[in-house]
């Protein structure tokens, strides 16, 4: 398989939703009827509101799209960490299970942070599994130990 990565566009709205629902799903083990129902009402708005401006997915599509991966940017008031304000998170960086091991989850995360060089982002961030731990690291990602504690609130 030739790995040729796209960014998605919104004639792949309907897989980018079904992407996500299966990396959700491995991700979390299962999710409920509820859950997926809810999640596939969103999906939609969310791309159309977001794609390309501020939510970038970088996609292989042989036929259908076998592996994707989100960049989120965001822009915040700068700080010494990040001068010009503004960052992205990489997310749902998911390849069909057949279509593992092949190097095409290596090759996206190339194109984006080459794209991310390119928008002139101060840094592209994101939280690693152990599974993808060892890619993250093969592209330059590196740890971060942060005097900050990881928080949040569930409202």
């Amino acid at each position: 398989m030739q790995i040729k990565v796209e960014k998605a566009d919104s004639k792949d709205i309907n897989e980018l939703v079904q992407m996500r629902i299966d990396y959700l799903t491995e991700d979390y083990g299962s999710l409920t009827d509820v859950q997926i129902q809810k999640i596939k009402n969103q999906l939609p708005v969310y791309y159309r509101n977001h794609l390309n401006k501020d939510l970038f997915v970088y996609i292989v599509k042989p036929e259908r799209i076998v592996s994707c991966c989100f960049l989120l940017l965001s822009e915040k008031p700068a700080n010494p960490d990040f001068i010009n304000g503004r960052t992205g998170i990489v997310m749902n960086v998911y390849t069909k299970p057949e279509c593992r091991r092949k190097g095409i989850a290596g090759r996206i995360m190339n194109v984006l942070i080459s794209d991310a060089k390119e928008m002139k982002l101060d840094f592209v961030e994101l939280k690693s599994t152990d599974c993808g731990y060892n890619l993250y690291k093969s592209v330059g990602f590196k740890e971060i130990r942060s005097k900050y504690h990881n928080m949040k609130i569930i409202l």
